[in-house]
Parts: structure tokens; C-alpha cells; sequence
């Protein structure tokens, strides 16, 4: 069984959205903190940033202007995305930027794809 994200976006067979059948204890686990990073209106508000960033990838100089919060706290609320998976970065001399995991954020709209529901009604 899948117990990591990269298994899980790698093995279509492995998970099913949730109104297909139930997710098992180790899917869970896996999906769990992605959903509470996103749990943070800071952290969605910057996935968003980043996700619609043109070019495809956000500097944090760019980030950081947008929140009343200090430097650090967003560099947390970046690391929390980027551990749960959804973002990745580089650091190019001072400055770290940005940019999406589209895979994960698709394995979690197709972890929540109702349309089976819409289709069979």
C-alpha cells in the first residue's frame, strides 16, 4: 500500500476519491497534512499566490508584503506547505522561490472529484 505521496501520485490504483470508497488508515496519514496546511487561511492565501504566480514560481520578497507578518512567520508558513508537499523551492543567493507541486494539488481534487455523484443521479 502507498504510504507516501510520490507512491500515491505514481499508482492511479492506490486511492480512490472519497465517495468511491473509504480511504484506509495509511492514506490517510499521507493526505492528512496536506489538508492541514491548507487548514491555515496564511498558507492557503500563499498557495494561492504561488499556484497563480506568472511564470510559474513566486520569490518570498514577493510574498511577504501581502501579510501583516513578520519574515519568519511566512518562512514557516512556506515550510509547512512545502513539507506537506504542495510547494517546492530553491534558493538562488539570498532569496528562496516558490513554486507549485501541481501532482499534489491534483491528487487532492481527485480525492475530493464528486462528479461520480453528479453522474449517477
Amino acid at each position: 500500500m502507498p504510504s507516501s505521496l510520490t507512491e500515491m501520485t505514481s499508482s492511479s490504483s492506490a486511492w480512490a476519491p472519497v465517495v468511491r470508497r473509504p480511504l484506509d488508515a495509511d492514506q490517510a496519514r499521507v493526505f492528512a497534512p496536506m489538508f492541514k496546511a491548507l487548514g491555515d487561511p496564511v498558507r492557503l492565501r500563499l498557495l494561492s499566490m504561488i499556484a497563480s504566480a506568472g511564470g510559474g514560481e513566486v520569490c518570498v520578497c514577493d510574498l511577504t508584503g501581502s501579510f501583516k507578518l513578520t519574515g519568519p512567520t511566512i518562512s514557516h508558513h512556506l515550510k509547512v506547505l512545502r513539507e506537506a508537499g504542495l510547494v517546492d523551492s530553491d534558493r538562488r543567493g539570498t532569496w528562496v522561490y516558490y513554486r507549485l507541486v501541481p501532482a499534489a494539488v491534483a491528487l487532492l481534487g481527485g480525492l475530493l472529484d464528486v462528479s461520480s455523484l453528479a453522474a449517477a443521479a
